[in-house]
């Protein structure tokens, strides 16, 4: 019997090497991420009052009881603010006396245009992608670097939660029944003691919500946002377009494709070499006062868009852009002001809403201020957490090594998180191409540089004994 356990004890042990390898190069991967999205998603939580600040000049402008421009008239002087451009959107404003925000552009960039709603004066403009949040949002999701960005933070991501499972295998108490330690950091113990515990413990109180957060900004990302788009597109109850951002690069596609459309559209309407906005509403006298006034009277939430066609025989949008998604709606309106039809979110395919439900938390804006706190306080302990393990690390490595430190003790059923671990590889395609290439790095260092795979703590060591508190 003995023996047999004796026999056991090295197969339990390269598991557990095998959790304590990937949990420290996870974590030596992820850190400078996950400190640099926790501060910059910290920031973009609190979008609704940034550009409430930045924006204010441009509320409650009008004053008096001079007549208010026609929508048409309004994009127009848009329009003429940004020479070769056209129509993308008309932003029906908040309140009656604010300036009206248009966006034109041409090609795949849009321009956002400050009109005043009495004078027609244009108040400010400035390029969609300049503006501070959405450099916030591309510096949170894509490092501003487009899709390989996009592909960094994807993996960043991926690693993360294998750092945060495995973060939960290796502190998961064995022998104690004590709660010092598991629940709370001791803060009388030693400076040793005192950041392993608070390491361990506020990894246990924010693993929940950390993989919340990473799991539902995964639809944003490119290679598992593309794998996401194929399983809604086989949907057979699947109807609308996708109402989450598919990155960048593929936005600003989209943006050129609708761009060329109205465009087209123009021409088909328009004298030769004409291309004003009036030449758009020739087809229909007026299109977007009607189309406007229509939208005005469905009561969407907060900013509601109206897009113009993109092509004949299609009917104008008007979408809902709320921060809180479940209250998006959307809408399509035929050119003299008739209202085709309307599409609510909760009438949206499952996949949709449970994308909407995660993307709204995830932003901070389900719940307004108290989800902004509660992801903030999310994202302190993830900073607190890499941090730490920071000041672990370098507490605890080898002499001229960059070595994961020395296991513990055995755990009998690391084969379970290793079976988890593979799944997630076939899951998220490149957490498992960056997991292939680990494999395949490590081999290779195996037979060219023993060296430096011993430097790097990927060859075994003696087993260590060491009393756990």
């Amino acid at each position: 019997m003995s023996a047999a356990i004796d026999s056991l004890a090295p197969r339990a042990e390269r598991w557990y090497r095998a959790v304590w390898r990937w949990h420290f190069y996870a974590g030596l991967f992820c850190v400078p991420f996950v400190v640099w999205l926790s501060v910059t998603g910290g920031i973009y939580l609190f979008k609704p009052q940034i550009e409430a600040a930045l924006y204010a000049p441009y509320r409650h402008v009008a004053t008096g009881a001079a007549p208010r421009l026609s929508p048409d008239e309004i994009a127009e002087r848009a329009v003429a603010a940004v020479p070769g451009s056209v129509l993308h959107k008309y932003v029906l404003p908040e309140a009656p006396d604010d300036a009206v925000q248009v966006l034109v552009g041409q090609g795949s960039m849009d321009v956002r245009v400050w009109v005043h709603p009495h004078s027609g004066a244009v108040l400010y403009q400035v390029p969609e992608e300049d503006r501070l949040m959405r450099i916030v949002f591309r510096l949170h999701g894509e490092l501003l670097a487009g899709n390989w960005g996009s592909a960094v933070v994807e993996a960043a991501a991926c690693w993360t939660i294998v750092m945060l499972l495995t973060g939960l295998f290796l502190w998961w108490p064995r022998g104690t029944s004590r709660l010092a330690g598991v629940l709370w950091p001791r803060l009388r113990r030693g400076s040793a003691l005192f950041w392993r515990d608070l390491h361990a413990v506020t990894g246990l109180w924010v693993t929940l919500g950390a993989l919340f957060l990473i799991t539902s900004g995964l639809p944003w990302a490119n290679a598992w946002g593309s794998y996401l788009r194929e399983v809604r597109s086989v949907a057979a109850a699947t109807t609308g377009r996708q109402d989450w951002s598919a990155g960048a690069t593929a936005d600003a596609r989209a943006r050129a494709q609708a761009d060329a459309g109205m465009r087209a559209m123009m021409s088909e309407h328009a004298e030769h070499g004409g291309m004003t906005m009036a030449h758009m509403h020739r087809q229909a006298p007026a299109a977007l006062d009607a189309v406007v006034s229509s939208a005005e009277r469905l009561g969407f939430a907060a900013p509601v868009e109206v897009s113009p066609p993109t092509s004949d025989g299609l009917p104008w949008q008007v979408r809902s852009q709320a921060e809180n998604r479940p209250r998006r709606d959307s809408a399509e309106i035929a050119g003299d002001g008739t209202l085709l039809g309307v599409q609510r979110f909760a009438g949206r395919p499952l996949l949709d809403r449970a994308v909407g439900y995660g993307v709204a938390i995830h932003a901070g804006a389900w719940a307004g201020l108290a989800n902004q706190l509660v992801n903030v306080a999310v994202l302190l302990g993830l900073v607190t957490l890499s941090l730490s393990s920071v000041v672990l690390w370098w507490r605890r490595r080898p002499k001229e090594q960059l070595g994961a430190p020395a296991p513990l003790a055995p755990l009998r059923h690391s084969w379970a998180l290793v079976t988890l671990v593979l799944l997630m590889a076939l899951l998220m395609p490149l957490f498992g191409l960056s997991l292939a290439l680990a494999l395949i790095v490590e081999q290779a260092l195996k037979r060219l540089a023993p060296a430096l795979l011993h430097w790097m703590g990927w060859r075994p060591l003696p087993v260590v004994a060491a009393n756990r508190e």
